[in-house]
């Protein structure tokens, strides 16, 4: 019995070392490089995504401006220009459950810039803090509705971009249930804009020219059960001056009315959007562009609107639910008396066709008509403008 279980066990040992195998250490490398990749990523931990989006087309124009009972026409067409160009690759990365970083690098107009860059900690299940280069909280185009596969249209409402768009500081945003309706708020604390030589804003920048911040802050509120209406305020106060210039002690107070409604009427989706600005300057001495020994001045106080409406039958059930229309029209008063002041009108319609929910062709017409209010002193008045504009426009949410 004992030769018997000897004779066993020697045999399995032979067939054991026979059916051994040996692993290359190249093998090895990889399987641990595999399985340290594995457990830095487990769900919780980090998280590493890219997104995105693309714009692309063509636009042709005619300009025709009159002054002086003189008209000069000018036409002009191209493939790609700075509003119908653009690649901007989003990189988000999530550190654990708490944090999440994002980066939105932009190559558009021959140059590459950032669209933002930030970190936000969710502190709450109704509070997100922020910190970086962000968009600031002031009506809701440019945070929300500004990318090109989210407009409806190929071109931007003129006015609503004027304003520096983003800023690096602080944020806090977050929204809260009263109800059957519902809030969101979103506070900003940043650098702040910088008054002009001209009297124009500009922003953006990582050092400050004074010594003051800006508040920036939105309030929302949506009144139905639905969410189908949103309605919106917002403020952005701070100072603007340099000191030690002619614009020290300059302060801008900047106001904005919006609204969002989207709802399905029977087989139509209605998408109603509208955004107004009303933008102020306190009054400064401006250097003369001619004579530095002289001074003018104006009243730096500008507004600017739109109201947008798109329908799509989504409701159907055929070819014609990929199709939607839309039409706007936009308003920007400049201030009158200064180098670029004038009296600004847009009327623009388009056709869209959905290739996916992330992927459009836009077809779009634009007619402008801006009667100069500029300073004729300063040789800036520049009559009657009129152009029409048409461009084809391909957007892609990456």
């Amino acid at each position: 019995m004992y030769w018997f279980i000897l004779l066993v066990a020697v045999n399995f040992n032979k067939l054991s070392a026979q059916n051994t195998v040996t692993f290359d250490s190249t093998v090895l490398d990889r399987i641990n490089a595999l399985e340290n990749a594995v457990n830095s990523n487990r769900p919780g931990n980090d998280h590493f995504m890219v997104v995105g989006l693309t714009t692309f087309g063509y636009t042709s124009s005619s300009n025709n401006n009159t002054i002086g009972g003189v008209s000069t026409i000018t036409k002009a067409n191209s493939l790609a220009d700075a509003n119908h160009y653009e690649f901007s690759p989003m990189f988000l990365w999530r550190h654990g459950k708490k944090f999440l970083m994002e980066f939105e690098p932009s190559f558009s107009n021959n140059g590459l810039g950032v669209n933002w860059a930030d970190i936000s900690y969710f502190a709450a299940p109704n509070l997100i803090l922020r910190a970086g280069y962000f968009v600031l909280p002031f009506g809701t185009y440019a945070k929300r509705e500004a990318a090109g596969w989210i407009d409806k249209l190929g071109t931007d409402p003129m006015g609503i971009t004027a304003l520096p768009s983003t800023d690096y500081g602080v944020e806090a945003e977050g929204g809260l249930a009263l109800g059957s309706m519902k809030m969101n708020y979103d506070v900003a604390l940043t650098n702040g804009m910088q008054l002009n030589a001209d009297g124009t804003l500009a922003g953006g920048n990582i050092v400050d020219n004074n010594n003051n911040r800006t508040v920036t802050a939105r309030l929302g509120l949506l009144p139905f059960s639905n969410s189908s209406l949103e309605l919106g305020v917002s403020g952005m106060f701070g100072k603007v001056g340099t000191p030690g210039t002619n614009t020290d002690g300059a302060t801008g107070n900047m106001y904005a009315l919006d609204l969002n409604y989207v709802k399905q009427v029977n087989s139509v989706l209605v998408n109603i959007k509208g955004q107004y600005n009303i933008m102020s300057v306190s009054d400064v001495n401006y250097i003369n562009p001619f004579d530095a020994t002289k001074t003018y001045t104006f009243r730096n106080h500008s507004t600017a609107g739109f109201i947008q409406c798109s329908l799509r039958p989504t409701g159907v059930d055929n070819f014609l639910k990929n199709f939607e229309i839309a039409g706007r029209y936009t308003s920007y008063n400049a201030p009158g008396h200064s180098t670029w002041g004038a009296d600004q009108h847009t009327v623009t319609l388009g056709l869209d066709y959905w290739l996916s929910w992330r992927t459009v062709v836009k077809a779009t017409y634009d007619t402008y008509q801006g009667t100069s209010t500029a300073s004729q002193a300063l040789n800036a008045y520049t009559g009657l403008t009129t152009t029409n504009t048409f461009s084809l426009q391909v957007s892609i949410q990456l």
